[in-house]
C-alpha cells in the first residue's frame, strides 16, 4: 500500500496522521511518500517521520520524500491514499493579505480560512492547485482516495467531487470533539458511549440529537445551562456565540465560536461594537495563532526532530478510513461529501457534512432527511457563497467572485455593493500571481 502526504511540511500534522498509520496494524508496512514544495520543511518532516518509523514501527514502513512540482507525479504514482494538508500562500503573504486588505474597507474577521471574504480568496488560490493534483492523479493513481484536510473544506471537497473524477472526502476535526466538548464545558454528567447525530455543512454542522448511555435526551439540560451562561452576563467564556445559537436556533454547532462569529451578520457589526466584548469575539485570531505557531515550531522543532520522537494515536479519521477500506471492518466518520439528497432541504450540489459508513466499498454517506428549517436557512447563507466561489474558480469569471462576496452575510451587512466589488478587486490585485487570471 502507498500513502502520499501532500503538504508534508506541515510537520506536526504529518506526525499525527502518519504516526496513526504506523500504529495501525493493517497499514504499518505502507510505502509513505512525503511531498512538499518547501525543501527545509520537507527535510524536517522526513527526519521526523523516519525517526518515528524506527521508534514505533520497527522500520516496517518505507519513507521517501519528493520536492517540487517536477517530482509531484512521482510522489503520487501508484498511491492508494493521498492525504492533502497544503496551504497555498501560507501565512505570509496570503493570510496577511486576507486580513489586512479587508480592514481597509472596515471589514474585520476572526479566522477567515473557511468562509467570508478570507475563505473565498483562500479557495480561489487553492482550487487551481487541487486541479493540478487531480490531473496528475488521474494519470498515475486514478483509483486513489483523496483525503482532504485543507480549508476551506466545503469549497475544496465540493470542487474535487463535482469537477474531477477523483474519489474524495473532506475531513475536519470538529465533528469528533463537538459533543464531548459541549457537555464538559456545561458540566453535564454523561456516560460513554453517548449517542449523537450530526448533520449540516462543514463548520456549521448541527448536533441534532444527543442521548446519554441510558437513552436520556441531553438536549433539555444543554439548552437550560447554555441559556443560564448567557443570562449570567459572563463575557470571558470562549463559546458564547454557539450558546446563542442554542438559545435562538435551538441547536449547537460543530465548529468553534470564533469561527461562527464571522459566518453570519449577528455578532461582528461596526454599528454595535459592544457585541465584540459581550460575546468575547477574538478579532484577528488566526493571524495571532499563525505567529504563535511559527514561534512554537521554532522553539519545539528539535523535540520533533529528536531521535527519540514518539507518538500516541489521535482521533483523526485518516488512518481509520484507510484501515476500514483495507480490512473491510466498518467504521463511521463525519465526512464532507456531495449532497445528492442526503439532506433533502439543501441543494443537491452542496458539499454537506454527514455520517458516512466506511468499508471495502469506500465511503458511503448516510441519508439524514431534512434539517430543521431554521438550520437549513442558516446553512444556505454559507452554501450560496460556497457554490458561487466554486463557480468562480471553474469559470475564471470575476462576476462570480463579486456575487459570492455580495451574498456573504458579514460582507453584505458591513459593506455597500460598490465597496464589496472594490474590495474584491483590491484582493485580486494584491494576491497577484497567487491567483489565476480572471475575466
Amino acid at each position: 500500500m502507498k500513502i502520499t502526504f501532500m503538504g508534508a511540511g506541515s510537520t506536526v500534522f504529518a506526525k499525527n496522521v502518519l504516526g496513526d498509520v504506523m500504529l495501525t496494524e493493517s497499514l504499518r508496512e505502507s510505502d509513505i511518500a512525503l511531498y512538499d514544495i518547501d525543501s527545509e520543511r520537507l527535510e524536517q518532516s522526513y527526519i521526523m517521520i523516519t525517526a518515528l518509523n524506527r521508534n514505533i514501527n520497527e522500520n516496517k514502513a518505507k519513507v521517501s520524500k519528493y520536492l517540487g512540482v517536477e517530482n509531484r507525479k512521482a510522489a503520487l504514482k501508484g498511491s492508494d491514499f493521498v492525504v492533502n494538508a497544503i496551504q497555498v500562500g501560507l501565512y505570509d503573504p496570503c493570510t496577511i493579505i486576507d486580513f489586512e486588505v479587508p480592514k481597509k474597507y472596515g471589514l474585520h474577521q476572526t479566522i477567515a480560512d473557511s468562509n467570508g471574504i478570507g475563505g473565498i480568496f483562500r479557495a480561489l488560490r487553492t482550487i487551481p492547485v487541487l486541479k493540478d493534483f487531480a490531473d496528475d492523479m488521474q494519470e498515475v493513481c486514478p483509483d486513489a482516495w483523496f483525503l482532504n484536510y485543507t480549508n476551506p473544506m466545503a469549497q475544496l471537497a465540493g470542487y474535487m467531487q463535482r469537477y474531477t473524477g477523483i474519489k474524495t472526502v473532506g475531513l475536519c476535526h470538529s465533528v469528533q470533539s463537538c459533543t464531548r466538548g459541549l457537555l464538559e464545558n456545561l458540566d453535564i454528567d454523561y456516560e460513554m458511549p453517548f449517542r449523537e447525530r450530526i448533520a449540516g455543512i462543514n463548520h456549521m454542522g448541527w448536533l441534532l440529537e444527543v442521548y446519554d448511555k441510558d437513552g436520556t435526551d441531553l438536549y433539555p439540560e444543554i439548552r437550560k445551562k447554555a441559556t443560564e451562561v448567557l443570562e449570567s452576563g459572563i463575557t470571558d467564556h470562549h463559546d458564547l456565540v454557539r450558546y446563542e445559537y442554542i438559545r435562538r436556533f435551538g441547536y449547537y454547532c460543530t465548529e468553534s465560536s470564533e469561527h461562527n462569529a464571522e459566518y453570519n451578520n449577528f455578532f461582528i457589526k461596526s454599528k454595535y461594537p459592544e457585541l465584540i466584548e459581550r460575546y468575547n469575539i477574538p478579532l484577528d485570531e488566526y493571524p495571532r495563532r499563525c505567529v504563535s505557531q511559527i514561534a512554537r515550531w521554532n522553539n519545539d522543532k528539535q523535540k520533533y526532530l529528536h531521535d527519540k520522537v514518539s507518538h500516541r494515536k489521535t482521533n483523526e479519521y485518516a488512518s481509520a478510513i484507510m484501515d476500514a477500506i483495507t480490512t473491510d471492518i466498518p467504521y463511521k466518520i463525519g465526512g464532507n461529501v456531495i449532497n445528492k439528497g442526503l439532506i433533502d432541504n439543501l441543494p443537491r450540489e452542496t458539499c454537506v457534512e454527514v455520517a458516512c459508513l466506511v468499508n471495502k466499498y469506500g465511503i458511503q454517506p448516510c441519508i439524514q432527511g431534512p434539517l430543521p428549517l431554521q438550520l437549513a436557512a442558516m446553512n444556505m447563507t454559507m452554501i450560496n457563497v460556497q457554490l458561487l466561489t466554486i463557480e468562480a474558480a471553474v469559470t475564471r469569471k470575476k462576476e462570480y467572485i463579486y456575487q459570492a462576496a455580495m451574498l456573504d452575510p458579514l460582507c453584505s451587512s458591513e459593506l455597500s455593493i460598490d465597496d464589496t466589488i472594490k474590495l474584491c478587486d483590491d484582493l485580486i490585485e494584491t494576491h497577484g500571481n497567487w491567483l489565476p487570471k480572471y475575466n
